[in-house]
């Protein structure tokens, strides 16, 4: 029996079978990125009017794409742009899409309980040589692999927002997962233009891992007063050389992003200071100020 790298590399981007579960902003993100380099894709969710509206941004996406990258030959960019489309399935049958897919990726809510539950209905439906890979940022995959009857076949793809401009796509094998599908994993995320890293299965990967320290920290610093949101930021700019500050990318990954992975990591290690809850982050969530998508968190437009 041919080793399963060899049997689905063998597959081009155009001949592979995605479905992408999941038409929120990361969700409709994938399933485009997949579709431009000419893959097809099935995006699937139970909302009609969600899938409806990311039909309508993955095309509005794809058109200012092509107005650059097609700018000489409006004409091109024109037929990138229908090629593409034709390439996604807007669908909410679930079970339907599976049934046919080489790779299903999951970009639902960052609940493990429904994740799970998700994961065990879509391994009755899927062929047996479907691979399965999450788009977590913060929860274990094996986790979500002891829920199906292929571990082995499960891993991590987590891609960052936006989605069809971020080049990064971390890898992630669990300890069940096989080399097989690590190695098809990676080479999945190349095709479709990104940049990929292999990380472990361990609490945030690499990026997060770094990351959301950094952010509270900074939160924090704000919290005692130690410094304005602005200062830190400009520290960060100008002292570190970072292109954006902290606060600003706290608002840009989305507050309720950050307080949703912050409130699971201290769940599962409360005695760790380091993850204890922030007053000042737990208010503004409260408050509905989730950052950039909802106009306005730590930095609003009046203040920033």
């Amino acid at each position: 029996m041919m080793r399963l790298t060899q049997r689905l590399c063998a597959k081009s981007a155009a001949e592979r079978k995605v479905m992408v579960l999941g038409a929120g902003t990361m969700g409709a993100g994938i399933a485009q990125v997949t579709a431009a380099s000419g893959g097809k894709v099935s995006l699937v969710d139970l909302s009609e009017d969600l899938l409806s509206k990311s039909q309508a941004g993955i095309e509005k996406s794809l058109t200012r794409i092509a107005s650059k990258k097609f700018a000489d030959n409006p004409a091109s960019g024109k037929d990138f742009v229908a090629s593409a489309m034709a390439c996604i399935t807007f669908t909410s049958k679930s079970e339907e899409a599976a049934s046919g897919s080489d790779l299903i990726i999951e970009a639902i809510t960052e609940n493990i309980d429904i994740k799970k539950k998700v994961w065990a209905s879509l391994d009755k439906a899927a062929p047996a040589s479907c691979l399965f890979a999450s788009n977590t940022s913060s929860l274990r995959i094996a986790d979500m692999a002891a829920a199906t009857s292929r571990a082995d076949k499960f891993g991590g793809l987590h891609f960052f927002s936006p989605v069809p401009m971020m080049k990064l796509v971390e890898v992630v094998k669990a300890d069940c997962t096989s080399d097989e599908t690590a190695n098809e994993l990676f080479q999945f995320a190349k095709d479709i233009g990104k940049t990929p890293i292999r990380c472990k299965d361990t609490k945030g990967f690499v990026v997060n891992r770094l990351l959301i320290p950094l952010l509270i920290e900074a939160v924090r610093m704000v919290e005692r007063g130690d410094a304005t949101m602005e200062d830190v930021d400009t520290a960060m700019k100008l002292g570190a050389g970072h292109p954006m500050g902290p606060i600003e990318l706290a608002d840009a990954v989305g507050l309720d992003v950050t307080h949703s992975i912050l409130k699971g990591w201290h769940a599962e290690e409360p005695e760790a200071q380091l993850w204890n809850p922030s007053p000042l982050l737990d208010k503004l969530v409260k408050e509905g100020k989730l950052g950039n998508k909802t106009g306005g968190g730590f930095y609003t437009k009046k203040n920033k």
